[in-house]
């Protein structure tokens, strides 16, 4: 991996843009979000380059150049290891999400990878986020049969949801994939007595619709939980005309108050993630692609201020 630049501050956050050895362009994050890294680190990385997708508030989705192999996914592994700890991480939680650039499931490099993690590092948790496009079915089914094999309690597994009506689900992301019912039966068998329930991701913004009732219809309590996330600031939502429903300082949404009050009523987990805000100055949160800033460089008053005076060539 040969690192061609890297943003952030490293006791929040740091965004690395690389050159893997095949020769991709690749942006891959170390974060800390405890601010302690001996007690939680946790690496986001790239699975595509580019991503086929487009979903309407994420940046990584402007181009697509193919599949990352093995090597290139481990890559942006081993360097941020190396650099911090020389070594093996030592920390209480290693967790690495497969949710920076590109859906996971295109790849099946990413299951071969997980099970390396698993086998070369014992405090390595996974992570995976996924729309779970139409067509992936072996690569869920490889992803099921490694969970259960060697990650029964320590998995993450998370769906994108966003919308609770499924015509607009289809406008935020906008290919064919799988409809509530196959996600809860997926969910269902992916869980473990004693394991993480499956999650529900909404990327919360006032345009869009969030109905309690429809998520008690498909997805059981006993084995789902519903995280809510702040709609983060990227060149796509600014064009898309979305805005977040989260307040970044109360933590508490604010059109879809209710949605959270109803789920918690019918007895849900509910998780309202909102991290460091100065994630969103660096460019490392979710959605989030700094060279689709530096290529279009938008008016964006609340993001990628760290990276404004940049002048990286993208292509």
């Amino acid at each position: 991996m040969e690192i061609l630049s890297e943003v952030g501050d490293p006791n929040v956050a740091v965004v690395y843009i690389g050159k893997t050895s095949k020769g991709n362009i690749v942006e891959f994050v170390e974060s800390i979000p405890t601010y302690n890294p001996a007690e939680k680190w946790v690496l986001i990385v790239s699975s595509l380059n580019g991503c086929p997708v487009g979903c309407k508030m994420c940046d990584a989705g402007f181009f697509y150049k193919g599949r990352l192999d093995l090597d290139e996914l481990m890559e942006q592994i081993e360097y941020p290891i190396a650099r911090r700890w020389n070594g093996k991480p030592k920390t209480k939680k290693f967790k690495v999400q497969f949710a920076r650039m590109g859906e996971p499931s295109f790849n099946m490099a990413v299951i071969e990878a997980m099970r390396l993690l698993g086998e070369r590092y014992e405090n390595f948790h996974p992570s995976l986020s996924t729309i779970a496009p139409i067509g992936t079915d072996k690569f869920f089914d490889a992803l099921l049969e490694l969970k259960k094999e060697m990650f029964p309690t320590n998995f993450q597994l998370q769906f994108s949801i966003h919308s609770t009506n499924p015509e607009q689900r289809d406008e935020i992301i906008p290919v064919r994939k799988w409809d509530f019912e196959k996600i809860a039966e997926y969910g269902k068998a992916f869980y473990d007595d004693g394991g993480k329930k499956i999650t529900l991701n909404f990327a919360l913004a006032r345009e869009n619709e969030a109905d309690a009732s429809v998520i008690a219809e498909y997805f059981p309590k006993e084995y789902f939980l519903i995280k809510i996330t702040p709609l983060n600031p990227t060149v796509s939502a600014l064009k898309n005309r979305l805005t977040n429903d989260v307040d970044l300082e109360t933590g508490l949404p604010m059109k879809h108050r209710k949605f959270v009050d109803d789920l918690r009523r019918l007895g849900y987990d509910v998780i309202i993630s909102v991290g460091d805000t100065r994630e969103n100055l660096i460019g490392s949160n979710c959605g989030q692609y700094i060279l689709r800033f530096l290529k279009e460089r938008p008016e964006l008053m609340e993001a990628y201020t760290f990276v404004r005076g940049f002048e990286f060539r993208v292509s």
